[in-house]
């Protein structure tokens, strides 16, 4: 829509204001957006059911693989701080302090980065075909992944294991931390052949 504003300046100026009111988002926002701006969901599990089939168990197996992968280097570090110490007669057993922050650094990093990287999920959900969306389809990104560990282990220690059931009880099988951040777990080889179609809508 474009406006000449040849000799009618004030009334050009009135009519793009009524234009931009009336359009919404539409204009404001682009021709993805509607309803005040808010992109709509991009996976419907009812029109959709594949995306979302056995989400649910196949996070628990990439949750396990996720877990070995982040405490091999950890226990190599605490294997390499016991025997530093030992060379350095008990000096270097200072660095234990630093093993349990670094543990929760290393954990931030490697979900933020994996999530964040281009195939949007970590080794775990990688190996599970599972990968990490956005409700309106986009990828991760790095402090979405981190947020998204953070989240998770928050919501299982203060509100224990149960919280997990939370995904038992919704067509898109997502947890509680998935519920606050906007993010959705979906089978990742199903996703490229209905993702599409699906944005369109």
């Amino acid at each position: 829509m474009s406006y000449s504003g040849s000799g009618n300046t004030g009334g050009g100026a009135s009519n793009a204001g009524g234009a931009s009111s009336a359009g919404g988002a539409s204009n404001a926002g682009g021709a993805w957006r509607n309803d005040g701006g808010v992109p709509p969901h991009a996976f419907d599990p009812d029109m959709q059911p594949e995306l979302f089939r056995g989400v649910l168990t196949r996070r628990v197996f990439a949750f396990l693989i996720d877990l070995v992968v982040l405490s091999v280097p950890v226990i190599l570090g605490y294997i390499f701080i016991a025997v530093f110490g030992v060379i350095t007669l008990g000096l270097g057993w200072m660095l234990f302090w630093l093993a349990w922050p670094a543990t929760i650094v290393w954990a931030i990093v490697y979900y933020g980065a994996s999530i964040g990287g281009p195939h949007s999920a970590t080794m775990g959900m990688r190996a599970m075909d599972l990968e990490v969306r956005t409700w309106y389809g986009a990828p991760g990104y790095f402090v979405l992944g981190a947020c998204h560990a953070v989240l998770y282990w928050v919501s299982i220690s203060f509100l224990t294991p149960l919280v997990l059931l939370v995904g038992l009880f919704n067509g898109r099988r997502r947890l509680l931390h998935d519920l606050i951040l906007g993010t959705i777990i979906i089978n990742s080889s199903v996703r490229t052949q209905v993702a599409q179609p699906a944005r369109t809508f």
